[in-house]
C-alpha cells in the first residue's frame, strides 16, 4: 500500500475570473511539511472532442491557427462546454456539426482524460462517429476560421509519427479510437 498523502488547502483566492480564463491561486501544506504560498490552477471548462469517419473511411479534421503557439494545427474536431448546460456527447455532435458541416447519428465513448492534471481542471471528453454525412454549411464562431481535411484512416499514423498530427488530445482519440472500428 502507497503511503501518497494529497495537498491540503489553506486558503485560495480567484486571481483572474473572467468568462474565457478562471485561475486560482492556492496557499497548500505539503505531505513533507513544506508551504507553497502561490501554486496557480487553471479552472476550465469540460472539452467534448469527436473522431468522425466517413463511409469511405476518411477521418474529418479541422486545420485552424492556435494563437497561443502562434502556429496552424490538425485537429479532430472538438470544443468546450458547460456540463450544467449539455451532455459530452450533445457537445461532441454539436460542435462537429458547427466546426465542419457534418452530422454524427451516434457516437461511441471513446474514454474521457484528464488534459493537464497538474494545473488545469478539466477532463476531455472523446468520442468516435462512424458514417457521418456533409449535411450543410460550417457555423462557426468569430475566433474560428477552419479548413476541413479529409484524411483516409490508413494515413493518420504516418501522419502523428511525422509530426503533422501533434495535439494531445486528438493524437489520444486517434490511438484509442481507431482500436473501436468495425
Amino acid at each position: 500500500m502507497t503511503k501518497l498523502q494529497k495537498w491540503q488547502i489553506l486558503h485560495s483566492t480567484m486571481v483572474l475570473d473572467h468568462y474565457w480564463c478562471k485561475v486560482r491561486r492556492d496557499k497548500l501544506y505539503l505531505p513533507n511539511g513544506k508551504i507553497i504560498d502561490d501554486y496557480f490552477v487553471n479552472l476550465k471548462p469540460e472539452v467534448a472532442l469527436i473522431l468522425p469517419i466517413t463511409s469511405n473511411r476518411e477521418i474529418i479534421f479541422v486545420r485552424q491557427y492556435r494563437h497561443a503557439v502562434g502556429e496552424f494545427f490538425i485537429e479532430l474536431p472538438a470544443g468546450s462546454f458547460d456540463s450544467a448546460q449539455e451532455s459530452a456527447e450533445t457537445a461532441a455532435i454539436r460542435e462537429l456539426q458547427e466546426e465542419t458541416g457534418y452530422l454524427a447519428q451516434q457516437v461511441t465513448k471513446i474514454s474521457t482524460l484528464y488534459d493537464k492534471p497538474s494545473k488545469d481542471t478539466n477532463q476531455i471528453h472523446l468520442f468516435l462517429a462512424e458514417n457521418v454525412t456533409k449535411v450543410g454549411e460550417q457555423n462557426l464562431d468569430i475566433t474560428e476560421e477552419i479548413e476541413v481535411l479529409l484524411i483516409p484512416v490508413e494515413s493518420v499514423r504516418e501522419k502523428i509519427f511525422q509530426g503533422e498530427i501533434c495535439v494531445a488530445g486528438t493524437v489520444a482519440a486517434l490511438c484509442l479510437g481507431l482500436n473501436f472500428l468495425k
